[in-house]
């Protein structure tokens, strides 16, 4: 579950995850006393179940202990292995070209982000989408067998390559649908460039709490999780209420995935400017997440004008 900051909470009136240590590290970025990392490759899935009431998504809650974005809720994701570039996997669905195309790299590259986000998908939920054939996709992957596997790609002991080929598997391409991209901010320590997917749970297979990272899995329909953000009662990165509000007008999983392809793949990337001394944290094109942070405290107090104030990510 890669996307997006760093630190531990800041409490705030509604959900968004906000870290203590931002301003600091933001005005050490506007002096130049602070040069950016590179940002790591990674890929999350918004895992995606049809109900009466209209479609569901799969989340995690992060431990609270856990270092980066303990407590948010996020979806299933993680880096990208490089040795995901190395070899041509059993493959499915379009191919690597149109999919290099889709996503503004080299086939190589895509691969591998492909690669990552199903690969992700089955290690933090245990699903897992391939097939043995263009046209088939695995049924129960609740097996010791099956979670021998998952162990070892959780290890990086077997990389997904090797998993397919044992198996006699092909990616299957064609149940993901590109959605979104985020690069964390460049003042942050541990920075992911992320590509979301969207994908429909296959039939016979069931998502189970397979992350040791996370201590709750839910389903929960996108509006209803935008709400409990909005309450304060979900915590949540930028990226992830954003693709959450994105989901909400699809009436089933397999309407959001027909409309992946029209989605824009733009990197969202923040942006921390000083103005009269105070610093001005925002995301172009979501104005809700826009902090102003006064020098009066670690933190600093939100502004009350500030939409994110009142409610409004890796």
């Amino acid at each position: 579950m890669p996307n997006g900051q760093h630190g531990q909470q800041q409490p705030s009136a509604g959900g968004q995850w906000y870290p203590p240590e931002w301003p600091d590290r933001i005005r050490a970025l506007a002096d130049g006393s602070l040069v950016p990392v590179e940002p790591r490759r990674a890929a999350t899935v918004m895992l995606l179940r049809d109900t009466p009431d209209g479609p569901a998504v799969h989340m995690l809650r992060r431990r609270a202990s856990m270092a980066f974005a303990g407590g948010a809720y996020a979806y299933p994701g993680g880096g990208v292995d490089p040795r995901d570039e190395e070899h041509q996997v059993g493959w499915a669905g379009p191919s690597r070209e149109d999919w290099a195309a889709r996503l503004g790299t080299d086939p190589l590259t895509a691969q591998a982000i492909v690669c990552g986000a199903v690969r992700e998908t089955f290690e933090e939920a245990g699903v897992l989408l391939a097939g043995q054939t263009p046209d088939e996709i695995v049924g129960d992957t609740t097996g010791d067998d099956w979670e021998a596997d998952r162990q070892a790609l959780v290890a990086r002991e077997l990389s997904f390559a090797e998993f397919l080929d044992r198996r006699g598997l092909r990616l299957r391409s064609d149940l993901l649908g590109a959605w979104a991209r985020w690069i964390t901010p460049e003042f942050e320590p541990r920075r992911y460039d992320t590509w979301f997917f969207v994908a429909a749970l296959p039939e016979g297979q069931r998502t189970r709490n397979a992350s040791t990272e996370a201590d709750r899995t839910v389903w929960i329909r996108p509006a209803d999780a935008a709400a409990g953000y909005d309450k304060g009662e979900l915590l949540m990165m930028p990226p992830t209420i954003s693709t959450l509000r994105s989901l909400e007008p699809y009436g089933s999983a397999g309407g959001a995935l027909a409309a992946a392809a029209g989605q824009d793949l733009a990197p969202v990337l923040a942006q921390a400017t000083l103005e009269d001394g105070e610093v001005v944290l925002s995301w172009p094109g979501h104005d809700e997440f826009t902090k102003r942070v006064r020098p009066s405290g670690p933190a600093g107090p939100v502004d009350p004008a500030d939409p994110a104030a009142s409610g409004g990510p890796a």
